[in-house]
């Protein structure tokens, strides 16, 4: 277990090119226990890539509300464009409306994650506290679940501890 939270590091650290916050925000998210769902892929018996989902909080969102933020995403880049990505992210999609999630939030380019149903959030009066343009989305889960939704997403402050 040891041996893959090191490999999942590595494999953060090289798809981010050295860049070391989004390996720290997976293992404060892991050590908080966080880290659900999180899923990995393999090739030749190597992990390869990782996505983990955390929870987030809507300020106005009924008590049963469950949302989670999908991220970090990582892929080897010697994997990428393989759509080895795209697979990982379609079978977390699935195991959060297994999982009983309402919606899921992203922080990411439009162009790849809406093709996985991805919308604007603020096209839903959702906002964040790290950016203000389009490459903050949600995505439904549940028919008509953002109805009642609105105003702040508060991300775990593993976030903010990671230095994302």
């Amino acid at each position: 277990m040891k041996d893959d939270r090191l490999r999942l590091r590595e494999i953060h650290l090289q798809a981010f090119g050295g860049r070391a916050e989004e390996a720290n925000l997976v293992e404060l998210l892991y050590a908080a226990g966080k880290a659900r769902p999180s899923l990995v892929a393999i090739v030749t018996g190597d992990i390869v890539a990782h996505v983990v989902f955390s929870p987030v909080t809507i300020e106005c969102a009924p008590n049963n509300f469950k949302a989670v933020g999908l991220g970090p995403v990582a892929v080897l880049p010697a994997c990428q464009r393989k759509g080895i990505g795209t697979r990982l992210v379609r079978v977390g999609l699935d195991a959060c409306l297994a999982d009983k999630i309402d919606a899921i939030v992203v922080l990411g380019s439009p162009r790849f994650y809406g093709r996985f149903g991805f919308r604007a959030a603020k096209d839903f009066g959702l906002r964040n506290e790290y950016v203000d343009n389009g490459h903050f989305m949600i995505r439904e889960l549940r028919p008509a679940a953002l109805g009642d939704v609105s105003d702040m997403v508060r991300y775990s402050p593993e976030f903010r501890l990671a230095g994302c």
